[in-house]
Parts: C-alpha cells; structure tokens; sequence
C-alpha cells in the first residue's frame, strides 16, 4: 500500500497567522499550562530566530524577546483544524489518519487520478495552501518513511519507490525516529552512530542485546520494514467550523474575516465529501455574555464559500447587536450529494454564481416555499405538465434550473420545442368573453372590466392529445397582443369554441 504524508511545521502557528494576518513577521507564541508554569508550546518564526524553543517557560522567552505576544494554546481545537484540513483532503484520497499536531497520512492508492504520485503531492500542497498552510508532503511505501521523509526535508515533494526506502532513510538523522522508537537515539549516539543508515547496517542480533526489543523495532523501521496499516480517523457526522476573534469586534471587517475563515474550511470539508449545503446556522457568540443564531436555506445546494459569505454578510449587515462579537460559528443542519454542475454552454460560473446569491436571498427573505423548481410530470396538458418541489443538485444535473415560480414554462408545459412560452402560466385557464372577426380570429376581449384590442396576433399552435382519458383536450394556442396589457397567451377549446386566457408573457 502506497501512504503520501503532508507535514506542515508549526501547524498551530501557522493557523494563527493566517487567521490574524497582523501577526505575520511578528514574534508571538502559543503557551500551555504545565505543571503550574507557562511553556511555549509552539513559536514563530521571528521568536525561534530570537533563540526561543518549545518548552521553554514563557518568563524565559520573553528576556530573549521583549515583544514577545503569547496567545493560549487549545490543543483540541488545533486537532480539530487538523481534522478539518483531512476532511477537506478526502477530495484526493479515501482516508487519512492524524499524526497530531503537524501532519497526517493521506491513503495514495488514488493518486493515478491526480497525475501519477508526484502530481497528488503537489494537489496536496495545493490544497493545503489555499487554507494558508505551507509544508512538504510525499509518497513512500511504508508510513515511517514517508513521516521521517517529510518532517527532515525542505519544502517540496517527494516520491520514494517500493524497495526504495532503505535507501532514502539512509542519510536521516537519529532524531527522525518518533514514538518509542525515539527513546533509544540517546544510546545509539553513544555508540558513535548518527544516521538511520548506519544503525540499520548493525545486525539484529547486536541491536536486540544492547537496546531490547524496543531497538529492535527501530531497526526495522530504519530498513524500511514498517508494517503498520493506515487507520482512517473518523468523520465527524455534524459539519461545523467556528472563529474565535482575539478582540470583539465592532464592526464588520474583523467579522467578516473570521467568518470567511470558517466558511472555507467548511466548504473544503463539504468538497472532500462530495457534499453540498442546504441549509446552515450562523451563531455569533458575544462579549461578555450573549448569542445571536440565524439560518438561512440555500436556493441551490452549494459548497462554495464566496457565495456563503455573500449571504451571511446579507443576513448580519441590518442586525443590532447589545454586545460585540466574540467569535462565530457556522453549521451545516442539512446537506446533500454534491456529483457537480455542468453548465450550459456559453454560460460562465460568474454569472451563474451570482444567480445563486440573488435566489438564495430572495428564500432567505421570502420564505422556502417561495422558490421552487419545476418537476416534469408525465402529461402534455401544460396546466398540468409540472409540479413545484424543493431544490436539488440532482435537478440541476437534469437542467432544472431554479428561478421564481413558473418561470420556466418550457419546462412545466413538458414540451421539447423551441416555442416561446409565458413567463406565468395560470394554474387553471380564465375563459374569456371575446370578440371575433368573420374569419373567427380574436379581435379583441373584455379582460379586467375593459374591452381591450387586439393589436397583434401570432399562431396558431395546435397542443391535443389524453384522448384515452376522461378529459381529452385540443387546443389552438395564440400569442396575443392585448392594447394598455401586453402579450398573452390564448387558446380556443375545440370542445366549445370559447377562448381563454392561460398566461402572460413579461
């Protein structure tokens, strides 16, 4: 089994400057609580130059650095972002396994639809960086390998073969062995020895008589002769992502920044499982005390953060807040399969972007029913050739696009031509009181308490047929232009002669 490795040092830290990007360049550390003193758990770049290192009390890096910010250290939350970040790589392999609080393996056997094991690396790093992360990752046929591979090289990509691995952990330092296996570097230098290679060269024998079965293992693991399997780490069945600000904000740039932070990282894990969101919660959590929580529901499912953040910055820009906000939370409640839109050709994912915000807006402000898409019944009759259901993905891969009631008649008439149809189509026809010439052409009609004429007409189209059924119908459409009204669309019954009017064309 093939096993790629993404190693991202610092992750904490790295997570924090990209959440507050006023930290860039500056030092700063994550401190925890040990044994009753403050130690640096994880530093900057500037606060390491400074000579600062993990483990050190806070009181001693701060006389190395006086401008030193410390900042607490959650280690669940940082597990909780590293999770995240699996989540979101599951859109390249089928499982990863945690190797907290940096890195994690990822399964390859996937990586033939990325371009071959090179071009997964560098998908991974990709990926990686679109969530602020930099870092090395790699493929090799063993677990150890790939770790120790990834945690002593500089930035990049790597690809060790199968047989290969002896030979790549061969110029390794001591200090790459991790776990138990780590405990035994100490008298292995006492030997003389610095490399993975060189205590790999010793017999087995000589290393289980001076380092017990604990050598023995890291012996093997320098050979390459690792047999431990990848443990995928569950998935979290509730979807949520969640900001903490490091002040409460006031006004709306600082929220929007945290927000749009959790949006990506919950959009990335919608991508890595093939989902898409139908409707989400937004809590923002107040300062001291307080919450304010709102839905919405998506016109469309999606699991694109632009056009989130687009609606949650409509849904929060007209609230009063008593107290600032302190942090903010979104959760999907509800969700779908996500196989992806195909769309129309000559048509741009901007427009239809943007198509998706003013939908999702009007359900967020006009209710869920008030949008609906139209589902093709088995029935040519056009008042009854469609009936209204919720938005779905799979009706998007259909071609049933979502838009206001009825406004796609060419649809609900169940019709494969080209013809133009009316923009609303009346639920049941209005017969009409109406006026013909001695050729039997409509010339006018009394609509709305007024004789009104008409000025153009076009047609006629002849729609028949259920003549089996109990209600056979034969119908002569005409598109009408009606004075001071605009078109219509009109048909005359065969069965009575009369004319009635079945929509209007906007």
């Amino acid at each position: 089994m093939r096993i790629a490795y993404v190693h991202l040092p610092r992750f904490p830290a790295q997570r924090k400057v990209f959440e507050t990007p006023s930290l860039a360049g500056r030092p700063f550390a994550l401190v925890e609580d040990v044994r009753g003193a403050r130690r640096v758990a994880f530093a900057s770049g500037p606060l390491l130059k400074a000579g600062a290192r993990s483990g050190m009390t806070l009181a001693e890096a701060t006389a190395l650095c006086p401008e030193l910010q410390p900042f607490p250290y959650a280690a669940q939350a940082e597990l909780s972002a590293l999770t995240s970040l699996g989540e979101a790589l599951l859109s390249l392999g089928p499982a990863f396994q945690l190797s907290a609080p940096d890195g994690l393996w990822l399964d390859a056997s996937a990586s033939h639809l990325c371009g071959g094991e090179e071009g997964l690396c560098r998908r991974i790093l990709d990926l990686c960086a679109a969530h602020g992360y930099r870092g090395r990752a790699g493929v090799a046929p063993d677990p150890f390998t790939a770790r120790a591979m990834a945690r002593s090289g500089e930035a990049g990509t790597f690809v060790v073969p199968d047989g290969g691995a002896r030979g790549a952990l061969g110029p390794l330092p001591l200090s790459a062995l991790d776990g138990a296996a780590a405990s035994i570097a100490g008298p292995v230098r006492a030997l003389g020895l610095t490399t993975l290679g060189e205590l790999a060269a010793l017999p087995p024998g000589a290393v289980v008589a001076r380092l017990g079965q604990v050598g023995l293992s890291a012996h093997r693991l320098c050979r390459g002769e690792d047999d431990r399997v990848l443990v995928p780490a569950p998935v979290p069945e509730v979807l949520e992502e969640g900001v903490a600000l490091d002040w409460p904000a006031e006004s709306m740039e600082p929220l929007l920044f945290a927000l749009k932070t959790a949006l990506d990282r919950l959009c990335a894990r919608l991508s890595g499982r093939r989902r898409a969101a139908i409707r989400l919660s937004l809590s923002l959590r107040l300062d001291p005390s307080g919450e304010r929580a709102l839905s919405f529901v998506l016109a469309r499912p999606s699991a694109q953060p632009k056009l989130l953040l687009e609606l949650s910055k409509h849904r929060i820009s007209d609230l009063t807040l008593e107290n600032p906000i302190a942090a903010v939370w979104v959760r999907v409640l509800e969700s779908c399969d996500d196989p992806g839109q195909q769309l129309a050709l000559g048509d741009g994912p901007q427009g239809d972007a943007r198509l998706e915000v003013v939908l999702a807006r009007l359900s967020a402000e006009l209710g869920e029913d008030a949008l609906f898409s139209a589902e093709v019944a088995a029935s040519h009759r056009p008042e009854a050739a469609y009936s209204p259901r919720p938005f779905r993905v799979e009706e998007e891969a259909a071609g049933l696009l979502a838009e206001l009631p009825g406004s796609r008649p060419e649809l609900a008439l169940g019709s494969a031509t080209s013809r133009e149809r009316p923009s609303r189509l009346f639920p049941r026809p209005a017969p009409l009181e109406a006026f013909v010439d001695q050729r039997g052409l409509l010339e006018a009609a009394r609509l709305w308490g007024k004789r009104r004429r008409v000025t153009a007409l076009a047609g006629p189209e002849r729609l028949c047929g259920e003549w089996w059924g109990d209600e056979p119908y034969s119908r002569d459409y005409f598109r009408v232009q009606f004075e001071g009204l605009g078109p219509a669309w009109v048909f005359r019954d065969a069965r009575d002669g009369r004319f009635y009017l079945h929509g209007m064309f906007d």
